[in-house]
């Protein structure tokens, strides 16, 4: 099963398969180290949604909603 990052829960994991939107968000996206086949796990949410915080690559990154959307990822089930 697929779903964007923003419609993740907390604790939810999954593989990173396809990175979307404009150019310049992609760019930024893949400098942070969210690319194909990369590992996420959503660690935290603000109380209203947006930031999100998800563990990539071994470290926390803080992701805006928007940004979030653009990043589809294959859920894992535990």
């Amino acid at each position: 099963m697929t779903k964007t990052l923003d419609k993740f829960s907390i604790g939810e994991s999954g593989v990173v398969v396809k990175v979307d939107g404009e150019r310049k968000i992609k760019r930024r996206l893949y400098d942070m180290g969210i690319t194909n086949g990369a590992e996420v796990y959503l660690r935290k949410k603000a109380p209203l949604g947006d930031p999100i915080e998800i563990s990539v690559r071994s470290y926390e990154l803080s992701l805006r909603k928007s940004e979030a959307a653009c990043v589809t990822v294959e859920v894992k089930h535990v």
